[in-house]
């Protein structure tokens, strides 16, 4: 089969063929519908070897954690409540089932979730894929799974941001999304749908500031610079905003979401552009407030935003891509000219 894989450390990536994967007892094998691309692999490509060693990863592996498709063959043994063809999506998150945060529903902090598909494991760039857990497999539903994987983590990822601040979302709040490209977008839809706070949508794009206002903001500003945590505490009547969910997380953005916070207001940084927060503390935070920072999702975020995408609650903007054009994928993904995430199309 054809597979998109990592060969060495920081070294070339490129569309291979390798075996087809045989499921063993209590395995499940994927045929793949599509895959999401997302930044996080264009990080994976330059990973250097101490750096991967220390997570677990083993090197060749295929890249890909957005997957989605058909159950193609279930492996002896296998206790599964799917059958062959049925259409499932893959968690995309990683964990053990057994530790004390999967067993409590806080599998995204497992300690085994540093390595799984995608990311030191064989993923989902291929035309097949082997899964070893079946917890991880979610139905579909009527759900196209070529589209579908996006939403296991771009959409759980965003899910669970929203998800930490659900019990704000009262009719005098206000929420801010800094960032509505891929997630962000997600975490408009769902503040809509889960909240009744006042969602403002903050983008250097117009093209993505309109795209929001449709899906769900009541209004949007454009981009961060030093007027904006004065912008955005007015739209809190001058005291403030109650959330801020950056999903960029430049210094200047870590910024402007803090000094735009309420006291009381809470903060979740889910944008990995490595940015600080060059203040103090003490006067820097929010009074009685709460900042927070997360990786990836867990099992229940997985399927309730699959639930909800099942039942029309929210869309999922997407750009198809044969596989063998997923280098082009990936060169527009960098360049930000997609309209939606992209998806490798097997």
């Amino acid at each position: 089969m054809r597979a998109y894989r990592i060969t060495e450390w920081a070294g070339p990536v490129f569309l291979t063929e390798v075996p087809v994967p045989v499921p063993g007892p209590g395995q499940v094998l994927l045929k793949v519908a599509g895959c999401g691309l997302c930044h996080s692999d264009l990080g994976m490509m330059q990973t250097p070897a101490e750096f991967g060693a220390r997570l677990g990863w083993s090197m060749p592996f295929t890249l890909g954690h957005e997957i989605a498709g058909w159950v193609a063959e279930i492996g002896p043994g296998t206790a599964i409540d799917v059958a062959e063809g049925d259409a499932v999506a893959l968690a995309a998150a990683a964990s053990c089932g057994r530790c004390r945060y999967c067993v409590t529903g806080r599998d995204n902090a497992c300690q085994a979730g540093a390595a799984g598909r995608g990311y030191g494991r064989d993923g989902g760039l291929a035309d097949y894929v082997l899964v070893e857990d079946p917890r991880d497999i979610v139905p579909l539903g009527g759900l196209d799974p070529v589209t579908a994987g996006t939403l296991t983590d771009a959409g759980a990822t965003s899910y669970h941001a929203v998800r930490r601040v659900r019990s704000r979302l009262l009719p005098d709040t206000t929420a801010v999304v800094i960032g509505t490209g891929g997630l962000g977008t997600f975490a408009v839809q769902f503040l809509d749908e889960l909240g009744a706070a006042r969602v403002v949508a903050v983008d250097v794009s117009a093209e993505r500031r309109e795209r929001a206002v449709k899906l769900g903001a009541d209004e949007a500003i454009d981009g961060v610079d030093e007027t904006t945590a004065e912008c955005l505490r007015d739209l809190g009547d001058g005291a403030g905003v109650d959330v801020v969910l950056d999903f960029v997380g430049t210094d200047q953005t870590i910024a402007a979401g803090l000094a735009a916070l309420a006291p009381g207001g809470a903060l979740g940084l889910v944008g990995a552009a490595g940015g600080g927060f060059g203040a103090s503390w003490f006067s820097g935070l929010p009074r009685d407030g709460e900042v927070f920072t997360f990786q990836g999702s867990d099992l229940s975020d997985t399927r309730a935003v699959i639930a909800l995408a099942r039942a029309g609650a929210i869309t999922n903007p997407t750009e198809t891509f044969p596989l063998d054009e997923v280098e082009e994928a990936y060169r527009q993904h960098t360049a930000g000219t997609l309209r939606g995430r992209a998806v490798a199309v097997p």
